[in-house]
């Protein structure tokens, strides 16, 4: 319940700015704030879900988790922070939006909107044309855009560089996009493919932005020329500092804090508490270090806790037609990160810092 209600606040401030914004056209029809408020909300909403499970996902065995207080990063009212992790919570939110809507406008969710058919009939490449039902990806990243951008409404770096951040996770949805094909011809000959474009799974998304994650850019700004806030000058050493950087790269301004210790104004929880992977089948070399890096690295030691699972077993089948099975108990070893004795000495903690996660 508190996700639900962090996540509908969150979008709130999106659905605010549709409803002042002026008429404009999407795909050849003329949708005013609100009609867009009411088409797109239910799917803007999804897609903000979809990018934040993934955050979850991502950074599961990593100090900083996309904690709930990454939710309320949209509205901006609290949380201005511009550290790598940050830019990667706009990237994959406003990815998760663009692919929700596009995704529902070629299934036909939408009126007036469909799959791209604009190459249809075109030569693709050799021994292929272009057909079949192309996801509808540019009026997925123009809706999203105008629902997504619309939050930032400053003209300070921070906005910049989010907005920067925002068109990388648009780019990521593109950028991933795969070619399905068809085979034509006699007997099953496959003389000609027709083919076309389909979004990639979005679990695929969320690795290629990790990717930009680890690749990040921090934006080394003239101070003297930023401490002028919001005046021509600023905003043009922020220009000149973006002319160097590729737009598919995410940038941040400010290192990131220690996330190994709680921080309640900042809504970071700290490691304390936190499970850990020791053991466990295809664990990866990542996941296996997860107790060295949350706990040990953290100050804090390991304790193994033996938990009771409940789950179906020995299930069988009874004509007809049903599956009764039994209820089997199982101790199950998971392993926590909690402190240390009050007598171990304060220097061998390592402390988080820069972009160690």
């Amino acid at each position: 319940m508190k996700r639900s209600t962090l996540l509908i606040l969150s979008i709130t401030g999106v659905y605010i700015a549709i409803l002042h914004t002026a008429a404009w056209s999407v795909n050849n029809f003329l949708m005013t704030g609100p009609k867009a408020y009411l088409t797109f909300s239910s799917s803007v909403a999804a897609g903000a879900h979809s990018g934040m499970e993934e955050c979850k996902f991502q950074f599961g065995w990593e100090r900083w988790n996309c904690p709930e207080s990454a939710l309320q990063l949209s509205t901006h009212n609290r949380l201005r922070s511009a550290t790598r992790e940050t830019s990667f919570v706009h990237a994959i939110s406003s990815a998760g939006v663009m692919y929700t809507l596009t995704r529902n406008c070629s299934l036909g969710d939408f009126e007036s909107c469909g799959c791209d058919d604009s190459r249809n009939g075109r030569v693709g490449g050799r021994g292929w044309v272009w057909g079949g039902c192309s996801d509808n990806v540019e009026f997925g990243e123009k809706v999203s855009k105008l629902f997504v951008d619309a939050l930032e409404t400053g003209h300070d770096t921070r906005a910049l560089i989010n907005l920067h951040n925002n068109e990388v996770g648009r780019l990521a949805v593109k950028d991933t996009m795969k070619r399905a094909c068809k085979c034509h011809g006699v007997s099953g000959s496959c003389s000609i493919q027709t083919c076309w474009l389909q979004l990639a799974d979005f679990r695929e998304i969320g690795n290629y932005l990790k990717i930009k994650y680890d690749q990040a850019h921090k934006l080394e700004m003239d101070k003297r020329r930023m401490r002028a806030g919001n005046s021509a000058d600023s905003r043009g050493a922020t220009a000149e500092t973006f002319h160097h950087i590729h737009a598919s790269e995410l940038v941040f301004l400010e290192d990131s804090p220690d996330y190994c210790t709680r921080n309640a104004s900042l809504g970071h929880h700290g490691t304390e508490g936190r499970e850990c992977l020791q053991t466990g089948k295809n664990l990866s070399q990542w996941e296996k270090r997860s107790c060295r890096r949350l706990c040990t690295e953290c100050g804090l030691r390991v304790e193994e806790r033996r938990t009771e699972v409940v789950a179906s077993c020995n299930c069988k089948f009874h004509w007809c037609c049903t599956v009764r099975c039994e209820q089997c108990r199982t101790l199950v070893a998971k392993h926590f990160c909690t402190r240390r004795d009050s007598a171990a000495p304060n220097h061998i903690r390592q402390r988080n810092r820069g972009h160690r996660r």
